[in-house]
């Protein structure tokens, strides 16, 4: 079984001296062919990004073994990262039934991954997320990209979207505590806080596309 990681972020070692006032959320985006994850730690309204990446999955490798995977790595990185609670999205209903089959099982893998480890679990549906992220349950993925980078305050993200997706659920269980988004320093950026999309458009036209 051959599988990919693509990482990004600060990689830390087991936070086992966190603060109670800190929590760890760690964001899954399943998938049998990609698995997006980010890892966010929280302080009140404060957001700092940890980890951030994705788990490529060979095409031709049985099922099976990468449901295995994904629990393994979903294992991995509770274990490295100690969250308080698991972010996951949830399943969407499409035209594809085998797709949507292979999808649950995916999510439902990382699920009982954390379930043993006794993490907390949260699902968020796809509109959801876009809507606590951006203000739009339509937007797009660039949209929700964009307006990340001025919520965690970083310069650049993973290209991957699957770990973007992955760092969005995990901001949005956040927002979800009844933390808003930090407002914004001059310019449109802080410590890690966004007012919304329109605001994100008018201080960063440049980073807007379509």
């Amino acid at each position: 079984m051959s599988n990919d990681r693509e990482l990004h972020g600060l990689k830390t070692a087991k936070n086992s001296g966190v603060a109670r006032a800190e929590r760890i959320i760690l964001g899954i985006d399943p998938g049998t062919t990609v698995m997006g994850f980010g890892v966010i730690r929280t302080e009140g309204p404060r957001i700092t990004l940890v980890e951030a990446g994705c788990i490529r999955f060979a095409p031709g490798d049985d099922h099976t073994l990468k449901l295995q995977a994904i629990h393994r790595h979903t294992t991995e990185l509770i274990e490295r990262h100690l969250p308080d609670d698991l972010a996951i999205e949830a399943q969407f209903f499409g035209k594809n039934v085998q797709s949507m089959l292979k999808l649950g099982r995916a999510q439902g893998v990382a699920i009982a991954a954390a379930i043993q480890r006794e993490v907390a679990v949260r699902e968020y549906a796809p509109t959801r997320i876009k809507q606590s992220i951006t203000g739009h349950g339509g937007a797009t993925k660039e949209q929700v990209a964009a307006m990340l980078l001025s919520i965690l305050g970083v310069p650049e993200l993973p290209a991957s979207t699957d770990a973007t997706d992955a760092l969005a659920v995990a901001v949005c269980h956040q927002f979800s505590q009844g933390h808003a988004a930090p407002t914004p320093a001059r310019g449109g950026r802080s410590g890690g806080g966004g007012a919304g999309w329109s605001q994100f458009v008018r201080n960063h036209p440049g980073r807007v596309k379509g």
